[in-house]
């Protein structure tokens, strides 16, 4: 049976419920505000999380958000020819990724997971460098498609075009992982249009089986391209076919960081005392068609996507670090253009990178000598 984690904070637009005051006789009673500021310190406090790691993984979401933009200005000016736009998904990335360790555990992104490879530590110029299709590109010297992440110093497992298949994937490595006695959790994220398919299946019936120390992360934006959930499965919740494999499926609002961490923390804790998987499936949206090639405007209307919008995650977790005391609007601008100037930087040293050689263009297809 699946579990479901209630809302940390409002789901409202920024500047929201979290800052919201009421006026008695004349006077501006800030108790809402503090009742909200103390809940969710409260939360912090128990997930283990310091004002810099809070301040860190705005950052992150902010990065991600930006390098969206840019990618999707390249492809706009004709200099990529293909982008995954990844915003509204922020804050289940970054949530979720946070509480995997870097150089230790094992992540398989899917192609929309551009938070997430950014967390295991994937710069902003080396996603340009696959956006663009460089040499130096770290995921497949320019061989592969744009956002299908790899990376062998990170320990991120680079996957295929076929949806789902990073899922046998992950259950094949866990079962090492455990076979070894190694101190790793494996982890693989993927959209909910993935669960229709076999191997996703095949994936977590094996994995409940041996008890693997892997954790599933479903983005369900209610979307698997055109076609919306109610077309791809009967249940209202992804998360409840975990009781079919023996072990946990928990509901989070994907727009929620904290949420998501603390989804993702207990997970990875399950799987490291030997407990086994879990299945986390974090509720989100896509501000953006599917792809750099997709029009959305087909299967979904323009009223639907601006009413997702007033729930931007980005926005949500500005309004909780002003609540707490932790940013301002002029740190949020600055912190903006901070990282903007970095995105643009990237865009610049990557188009300016050298090509592949032409002469190596058969390497990793016939053995050489």
């Amino acid at each position: 049976m699946s579990t479901t984690t209630p809302d940390a904070a409002c789901d409202c637009p920024a500047g929201g419920g979290s800052a919201s005051r009421s006026k008695q006789n004349g006077v501006l009673d800030s108790a809402p505000k503090m009742a909200v500021e103390a809940t969710r310190q409260s939360e912090i406090d128990t997930l283990g999380l310091s004002g810099e790691d809070l301040l860190s993984m705005h950052r992150f979401m902010v990065l991600a958000r930006l390098i969206d933009e840019a990618a999707i200005r390249q492809n706009r000016q004709g200099k990529a020819p293909f982008v995954i736009p990844v915003s509204c998904h922020e804050a289940c990335q970054v949530g979720t990724a946070w509480a995997m360790r870097r150089g230790q555990d094992i992540w398989l992104p899917y192609y929309r997971d551009l938070a997430v490879v950014l967390v295991a530590g994937m710069t902003a110029f080396d996603v340009f460098l696959g956006i663009f299709s460089k040499a130096g590109d770290p995921t497949s010297g320019g061989r592969q498609m744009p956002a299908h992440w790899g990376s062998r110093r990170l320990g991120i497992i680079t996957g295929s075009s076929p949806i789902g298949t990073q899922i046998p994937h992950a259950a094949g490595i866990a079962y090492a992982v455990k076979f070894r006695s190694e101190d790793a959790v494996v982890a693989t994220w993927f959209g909910e249009g993935a669960t229709s398919e076999g191997d996703w299946h095949e994936g977590l019936n094996f994995a409940g089986i041996h008890k693997l120390p892997v954790v599933f992360v479903c983005e369900n934006n209610h979307y698997a391209i055109s076609v919306p959930q109610s077309k791809q499965m009967a249940v209202e919740n992804v998360a409840d076919r975990a009781a079919g494999y023996g072990f946990p499926g928990v509901v989070v609002d994907g727009n929620d960081v904290l949420a998501s961490y603390a989804a993702m923390k207990r997970a990875v804790e399950r799987a490291l005392s030997g407990e086994g998987p879990t299945l986390i499936e974090c509720k989100t949206y896509r501000f953006q068609p599917h792809t750099s090639d997709d029009d959305d405007r087909t299967y979904r209307t323009r009223e639907e996507v601006e009413e997702a919008r007033h729930h931007d995650p980005l926005d949500r977790f500005s309004a909780d670090l002003k609540t707490l005391g932790l940013m301002d609007d002029a740190r949020i601008e600055s912190l903006r253009a901070e990282v903007k100037a970095e995105v643009d930087r990237a865009v610049a040293d990557a188009w300016a990178a050298p090509d592949p050689d032409p002469a190596t263009v058969l390497r990793y297809v016939f053995e050489e000598d």
